[in-house]
């Protein structure tokens, strides 16, 4: 089957059937050179419907753009459709009647049937409504290593987590960062959760995120997790940047060694010109547990009075998980689409690494669909705390976090 051309007439069809063009504020914290560039194809996919994408770009990253989200939601200036993490981010949002439900969108679109793996819909699923379009698998559980940096530091590129450690002194040496780290608490926190993943093991992780076990939290095997953070915390010293993209960065013009980042970072290096496996190495949980995370990114439509603009919200929902719109976006965005019927031949190295990976079933929950938003923070403030204050030790930290733990909700 064509895709590309069954949803070029699927979309010329809606646009058809439109009973009149809207223009629909879309609110989202993709801002950096390779988001810029995928989310312009939803803009523009929405644009040849005849309806209008008004881009609301806020800078800053998900941790500064969702407060400003929620606040104009609740506050009555709702945006008419909004990027957000599939997941519990949302939960009292809907619970407050504020959100459009999407549940005939997804009925006669098949999303039941599409959307893998199906814990991405259940996400968006609240007293078996569904009230997001998941747009894309975005898997935290990555290093990106500069083939630069180990060139002029004069060692192999690593090939698991271990390895990479023993490497930092050569690249101080070489007058390297060996890892590159922004100074935003969601990235020190994701970086820790990855590294719980590949040190501590999916079943670890699985047990303190999803069953909430705080003895599990406090235990011996977390203590070795916490320990691995207090050596990437040393190896990031030297890495004074504040965003992610310019950590990113670092690693692609060759002053840093790695980077603990998601796969959106592929973006960066595609924009850069950089070709993975010649240019740049991806490992997979660190190279140790070879598993992805399937959090992500999804779209909320906040409740407004107008039908007109309802239908057009509507409309914006069924197209972003149309084939076209999914093959164009996430081959620009370097996450993974949420439909497993499209082709994506043409992807680098490292995405067809991630489908592989997904495709096997070695995959686990994000953090953001397993954790209330209160519990996510308060780990960022304990990771940002951590992370900045090398006098900080891992046991201590541990037992704050076992604390956190033993609160969840």
């Amino acid at each position: 089957m064509n895709y590309y051309k069954a949803t070029t007439a699927a979309v010329a069809f809606c646009s058809a059937g439109a009973v009149s063009a809207a223009e629909l504020e879309v609110t989202h914290w993709w801002t950096s050179g390779g988001e810029a560039a995928a989310v312009s194809e939803f803009a523009k996919a929405f644009d040849a419907t005849g309806n209008t994408w008004v881009d609301g770009a806020i800078a800053g990253s998900g941790g500064t753009a969702r407060p400003i989200i929620v606040s104009r939601i609740i506050g009555g200036d709702p945006m008419h459709a909004t990027q957000l993490n599939h997941g519990r981010q949302a939960e009292e949002l809907i619970e407050a009647g504020l959100m459009l439900d999407l549940t005939d969108v997804a009925e006669a679109e098949g999303w039941t049937d599409l959307v893998n793996p199906t814990s991405l819909l259940d996400s968006c699923t609240v007293d078996g409504k569904i009230y997001c379009a998941p747009v894309n698998i975005h898997s935290w559980q990555w290093i990106w290593l500069s083939h630069q940096a180990y060139s002029d530091a004069g060692v192999a590129v690593p090939s698991n987590w271990d390895e990479f450690v023993a490497s930092a002194k050569a690249l101080e040496d070489a007058g390297k960062i060996p890892l590159a780290m922004g100074q935003q608490a969601w990235q020190s926190s994701g970086a820790f959760g990855v590294i719980n993943v590949a040190v501590g093991g999916p079943d670890l992780w699985n047990k303190i995120n999803v069953e909430k076990d705080a003895e599990a939290a406090a235990g011996p095997e977390m203590a070795k997790v916490f320990e691995a953070a207090a050596a990437a915390r040393a190896m990031a010293a030297n890495s004074k940047v504040q965003d992610w993209n310019q950590a990113t960065n670092l690693v692609i013009t060759g002053q840093a060694g790695g980077q603990v980042m998601g796969d959106w970072a592929q973006g960066e290096f595609q924009v850069a010109g950089q070709v993975a496996g010649q240019d740049y190495t991806c490992l997979p949980g660190l190279g140790v547990n070879e598993i992805i995370s399937t959090g992500g990114d999804a779209f909320y439509f906040p409740k407004q009075d107008d039908p007109e603009i309802e239908a057009a919200q509507k409309e914006l929902a069924k197209l972003l998980l149309s084939p076209e719109v999914q093959v164009n976006f996430n081959l620009k965005k370097g996450s993974l689409p949420v439909r497993g019927d499209i082709d994506l031949s043409s992807a680098n190295d490292c995405m067809k690494k991630g489908l592989e990976i997904l495709a096997a079933g070695n995959i686990l929950q994000s953090g953001d669909q397993v954790l209330s938003a209160d519990t996510s923070g308060q780990i960022e403030d304990l990771m940002v705390e951590f992370w900045n204050d090398s006098s900080y030790s891992a046991a201590d930290a541990q037992a704050k976090y076992a604390e956190i733990i033993a609160e969840a909700d």
